[in-house]
């Protein structure tokens, strides 16, 4: 397992119902075409062995027998595999019948799990047959070897950092206290479920989204194989509906009654952040799980079969992208309201640039002003034309300002910029960083002074991707009274206004909005070129597109820099030439610590999703912590290249 990510499989195999010589070599032929694909974590149904149906004839010893025999046989054939396999039968213990997985590694039967909660309900009487498993592990005398026997056993990779394994069985995970919650709670971040479950009207939705939340709820990564083709049909159909789940987010899912092999790719690395970063998973101090060590012969790298999507911060699915726009606009026009009324502000000041940031600001300036019954033309639109600001940019930001009802001011700034330069000796022949940020600085006094006069609040327009480069000038728009796009990524920026220009019934303000998202991201701080932008910003860092993927990866999921990389290349490809996502992930690592300092005084500003820089909540980071471990890994990447 190299980067976390190791391969797993629910398989299902076509059965006999009370044919173990066939169905033990059905389940073989699953468990070494698995291996050979590179599983290690193979999980089989209940009672594959045997067939989950075989009612009464659970009773009989000639099929209690041969069960016993065709798990031997499935694990001497199945010595030379390197995964770790979970298989269903029924085992006879001091006269009572149990349902149980059998964990096989190298040929070994390391431990019998049994089912704890046993159903007695209509077409699934259990309790007839079956008695619910102990929880305080065991020795079984089984066939001249003792082996563990209980609920509360766990197995426990040696070689792999981390790799921590608890099974239950189907009606396990239906229960209120499963037995997965005690198994995650000392530290089981992968689950395994052995299931029989029948198939009914809307019952796959169901399943599909008990397991998902079970995954989410434990932290864990969860593997459900279900009994499929060769079931008795005689009440009852099972559809063979496997499922790989990881923290709330399904990885793969069969497709309805077939038979064969599932596969994904889990990260236990990613795994092991979240409960780090969540840190309450408190196991019981009455706590008796037995924890069974077992080896993998070969740890190599997984050639992934999950995908990361390019742009983590918007969803893919096109009714998702637009619910979630609407929360996030709400959560962004319901902070500002509320900021207004607890100062007592009645008007807004925000600087109207023309580009995205500032009308999305606005747009949600607008909203709050609307919830709060105050009228638009208490919004103070101010532009600022300096030696940057292009002719597109002026008329799009006033005609924003017009059509929405706001007040237009434009306060030139040309002179007092000049000014300045004078007083402190700038040469304004010379297009430096002083140049630039004596133009951003003057921006924000104009802004700051007019809401002192107004009594109002100066509303922030930079983007979280900004503030991760550090892409804003320092007590220059990097300074606001509350920052209403201090939690949206520039990607997502763009289909906040895109949806807003969707929603709209004005049609001059839809053509505003379209050309505004149609215009080159730039500060605009150097003089146009032929009247056209001059200073396109992904020019100078980088595509923001692959900055908020290096940002949610790095934050949300704490990966490495060689893992963000690893992935990048794979979500990318065709895209971005590796050489090319190396260069602007140096520039990426070495801005986000270079520029904490300006993060450590951000002005307040909403949440809107699971990554947010705050240095009051989700970022607790020193303004000079030191990059050199995360530099370092980029250039062992840049030397092995």
């Amino acid at each position: 397992m190299v980067d976390g990510f190791i391969k797993v499989a629910a398989a299902t195999p076509k059965i006999k119902v009370a044919d173990t010589t066939y169905n033990a070599h059905a389940i073989t032929d699953l468990i070494l075409e698995a291996d050979a694909a590179g599983a290690k974590i193979i999980v089989l149904p209940e009672l594959c062995i045997t067939g989950y149906t075989c009612s009464d004839l659970f009773l009989q010893d000639g099929l209690l027998n041969e069960a016993k025999e065709a798990l031997f046989r499935i694990a001497e054939n199945t010595k030379d595999t390197d995964a770790l396999v979970f298989v269903g039968l029924p085992i006879e213990q001091e006269q009572k019948l149990y349902n149980v997985a059998a964990a096989l590694k190298g040929g070994k039967i390391l431990a019998f799990i049994p089912k704890e909660n046993i159903p007695a309900y209509a077409e699934f009487y259990e309790t007839r047959h079956f008695t619910a498993g102990n929880r305080i592990p065991k020795d079984l005398h089984f066939c001249g070897e003792d082996i563990p026997f209980g609920t509360d056993i766990l197995f426990a990779c040696d070689n792999i950092e981390g790799l921590i394994v608890g099974c239950e069985i189907c009606e396990d995970v239906w229960v209120a206290n499963t037995p997965s919650t005690r198994h995650a709670l000392v530290g089981a971040d992968v689950i395994v479920n052995l299931s029989a479950s029948n198939d009914i009207v809307g019952k796959d939705t169901y399943r599909k989204d008990l397991v998902t939340s079970t995954s989410a709820r434990l932290l864990s990564a969860y593997i459900f194989a279900s009994a499929g083709e060769g079931e008795s049909t005689q009440d009852v159909v099972f559809g063979g509906h496997n499922i790989i789940a990881e923290n709330g987010v399904v990885l793969a899912e069969s497709t309805p009654f077939t038979t064969g092999i599932l596969y994904s790719d889990i990260d236990i690395q990613k795994l092991r952040m979240e409960r780090r970063r969540i840190n309450v998973f408190m196991p019981d101090d009455t706590d008796c799980h037995c924890v069974i060590s077992f080896h993998y012969e070969t740890v190599e790298k997984t050639k992934l079969t999950r995908t990361f999507p390019g742009t983590p911060f918007v969803p893919m699915d096109e009714n998702t992208k637009i619910k979630r726009c609407e929360q996030i606009l709400s959560i962004q026009a319901n902070g500002l309201k509320q900021r207004l009324e607890h100062t007592n502000a009645k008007t807004a000041v925000i600087g109207l640039s023309g580009g995205l940031d500032s009308t999305l600001a606005f747009l949600v300036t607008v909203r709050a002003f609307d919830a709060l019954g105050y009228e638009r033309n208490a919004i103070h639109a101010v532009t600022m034309p300096c030696f940057g600001t292009t002719d597109r940019t002026y008329e799009n930001a006033c005609r924003l300002a017009e059509s929405c009802g706001a007040k237009l001011i434009e306060v030139d700034i040309k002179k007092s910029v000049l000014q300045h330069f004078e007083d402190i000796g700038q040469n304004p022949d010379e297009h430096d960083i002083t140049y630039e940020n004596g133009q951003a600085r003057e921006r924000t006094q104009v802004l700051m002074d007019i809401a002192n006069k107004m009594g109002g609040l100066v509303i922030g327009t930079g983007d979280m991707s900004e503030l991760a480069l550090g892409w804003a000038t320092y007590n220059g728009d990097h300074m606001s009274m509350y920052g209403v796009n201090a939690g949206v990524p520039k990607t997502l920026v763009r289909h906040l206004v895109q949806y807003y220009a969707d929603i709209c019934n004005d049609s001059k303000m839809r053509t505003v909005l379209l050309d505004v998202i149609d215009t080159p991201v730039s500060p605009e701080l150097l003089p146009p070129q032929d009247g056209k932008i001059s200073q396109k910003t992904e020019d100078l860092v980088g595509p923001y597109e692959l900055h908020d993927f290096f940002l949610y990866y790095m934050l949300r999921c704490a990966y490495p820099p060689s893992k963000v990389y690893r992935i990048a290349v794979d979500t990318f490809e065709g895209e971005y030439d590796t050489d090319v996502i190396l260069k602007w992930l140096k520039t990426f690592y070495h801005r986000f610590f270079a520029q904490q300092f300006k993060r450590s005084c951000l002005p307040d500003g909403p949440k809107v999703g699971s990554v947010a820089l705050s240095p009051r909540g989700d970022l607790r980071m020193p303004s000079d912590a030191c990059a050199r471990i995360w530099l370092e890994e980029l250039e062992h990447i840049s030397r092995s290249c």
